[in-house]
């Protein structure tokens, strides 16, 4: 019975300082978009213009 007089409110300490973390890091934007810069990898967007000179010759 001790035993919990000191468990019960160490795991509600415990409990307040996990949603502080998460909080926390839900304000400084850590999960906004999880998605978005694994495919922004993929994709190629990188569009070369072409001129004149960069084509070759005809003969």
């Amino acid at each position: 019975m001790e035993a919990l007089y000191l468990l019960i409110p160490l795991s509600i300490v415990v409990v307040f300082i996990a949603l502080w973390v998460f909080f926390t890091a839900s304000d400084g934007g850590q999960f906004d978009d999880l998605v978005g810069p694994g495919l922004r990898v993929l994709q190629d967007d990188d569009a070369t213009e072409t001129t004149a000179s960069d084509e070759a010759p005809h003969a």
